[in-house]
């Protein structure tokens, strides 16, 4: 009984079923890797992950083909899997996404879901390139990190903590010390500017001032303004 159970063939499809979801798995994974292009914005981009993205869901495809409605071959096809080793580090979060994507996509068009697959591949596409388009997650306010030596004494203090004040709506100060055999302090803090466009105006008053020796100011790469 065990074996006419392993044995049912319910899932038995022909050539040209065959061809449909290869093709469709194709095309799907070939909107899948324009799409990982277009939002991509890391600095170690792989031209081998793009293609594995378009392969990995034609493979899948053929993977649920050769398993169809066969417990047997399922069984035989995780033993064999479970021989491959995968110690290739994947360093961003999207890309496990986007391998996740192709893999379900590939399942879909495997098991003949040809119009799911499609359909999915379009919108989920959409969805990507518009929270990327319109920096969804990207905080309301951008903290930035300065970098200050001045001299230590009261007078200073004060005017520094007034052009700060002025100038941002949040500051927190990270880190402070003496340096050399000076009063001379090096402090760093995180800080939030009021508004934006403000940011050569900040960094000349800083500069403008008699008592400061040094500022760095470091901003987001999305800003205008890079490390000065």
């Amino acid at each position: 009984m065990l074996e006419d159970f392993q044995n049912i063939e319910i899932f038995s499809p022909s050539i040209f079923d065959i061809a449909g979801n290869m093709l469709v798995a194709l095309i799907c994974g070939l909107i899948i890797s324009a799409v990982y292009r277009i939002v991509y914005k890391g600095p170690s981009y792989s031209v081998t992950f793009v293609n594995s993205l378009v392969l990995l869901a034609m493979i899948t495809s053929v993977v649920i083909l050769v398993i169809g409605n066969n417990l047997a071959r399922a069984f035989g096809l995780v033993g064999a899997m479970s021989i491959i080793r995968f110690r290739t580090a994947v360093r961003d979060t999207q890309d496990i996404i986007f391998i996740f994507f192709s893999l379900t996509v590939g399942m879909a068009a495997g098991v003949g879901l040809k119009i799911v697959a499609i359909i999915a591949t379009l919108v989920v596409s959409s969805v990507i390139i518009i929270l990327v388009g319109t920096n969804f997650a990207a905080p309301k306010r951008r903290q930035h990190l300065l970098q200050v030596s001045y001299s230590g004494t009261d007078s200073a203090d004060n005017k520094l903590s007034k052009i700060l004040k002025k100038y941002c709506r949040r500051i927190k100060l990270v880190n402070l010390k003496n340096v050399g055999f000076n009063e001379d302090i090096e402090a760093f803090y995180h800080f939030t500017l009021k508004k934006s466009n403000k940011n050569e105006e900040f960094m000349r008053t800083l500069n403008s001032l008699d008592f400061v020796t040094n500022v760095n100011i470091f901003f987001d790469e999305d800003d205008n303004n890079s490390p000065t």
